[in-house]
């Protein structure tokens, strides 16, 4: 996050997935849980007297991601899009079939926000960002990786979010990847020089430096949403911390690429732990 020694902000181009947050019934249980998995450190971010708790959670000294609370009923994790201006692009979006949970509104100082949903009902919030740019810490452990779409109709939704965001969206093989075109240039110019040069050195796919997230069908049972990865040093290390500290482990894979678990959190919420295992060139 350096250029010739100058420390550089991450910042998010429009259209860009830029921070998670989870909402839980009980934000102290749930800062114990993630503290212990990746060793957050937190912060009380809502003014004093709201009636909900926001919570940044810190990896490193750096933004991360969010607890908020309390919430009725079954704990979840969020995936918010950069936005320019949330009024605007609330309002493009209703044009292309979403429709709004929550109206643009601000979030103190830390910028403006609003609650849709896709034409098939997933959550999908936007930020529009002033003193709070988005995730510092990203794609190391204990930091968020990728928020990928669980989609029960692929090519509407690659339809949809082309048109709304600029999305490309391109098998690769392994995986529907997400693309942003022109993040990569984005990410090189400022906070990440060396993006293009690290992944070559593992042979990533073409347009991996734009990449940020992957679309795949639901599983049986599964309700479409927006779900969250967070890379770990050590998949099988981060699953047995998470039963540990009261979580579940639901699932285990590997590919040529990752080692994961997926894992519910002791108040209900699912996610991704993600070990990068690149093949050998």
């Amino acid at each position: 996050m350096s250029i010739q020694g100058r420390l550089v902000p991450r910042t998010y181009p429009p259209g860009v997935t830029c921070w998670v947050d989870t909402e839980q019934p009980d934000v102290e249980a749930a800062c114990r849980f993630y503290g212990g998995l990746f060793g957050w450190t937190f912060e009380n971010a809502a003014a004093p007297g709201a009636p909900v708790r926001y919570v940044i959670a810190r990896l490193g000294g750096r933004d991360v991601g969010a607890v908020a609370g309390p919430r009725d009923g079954t704990a979840t994790w969020n995936t918010y899009v950069a936005v320019d201006d949330a009024d605007d692009w609330a309002r493009r979006l209703v044009a292309l079939g979403a429709t709004v949970r929550s109206a643009p509104a601000d979030a103190g100082e830390g910028g403006r926000g609003a609650v849709l949903a896709d034409p098939e009902g997933v959550e999908l919030r936007l930020w529009q960002p002033r003193r709070r740019l988005g995730a510092q810490a990203v794609n190391e452990p204990g930091a968020w990786n990728f928020s990928d779409l669980h989609t029960g109709d692929p090519e509407a939704a690659t339809a949809f979010y082309a048109e709304a965001f600029g999305w490309s969206i391109e098998d690769v093989g392994f995986g529907r990847m997400i693309r942003r075109p022109g993040y990569g240039d984005h990410l090189e110019a400022t906070s990440d020089p060396d993006i293009r040069a690290r992944q070559s050195a593992v042979s990533t796919p073409p347009g991996f430096e734009d990449a940020i997230g992957w679309l795949a069908p639901i599983a049986p049972g599964e309700t479409p949403h927006w779900h969250v990865s967070f890379a770990v040093a050590d998949r099988d290390r981060t699953a047995a911390d998470a039963e540990r500290l009261g979580g579940h482990v639901l699932d285990a894979a590997e590919t040529e690429w990752t080692r994961t678990a997926l894992l519910r959190d002791p108040q209900g919420a699912e996610f991704t732990a993600s070990q990068f295992t690149p093949p050998s060139r």
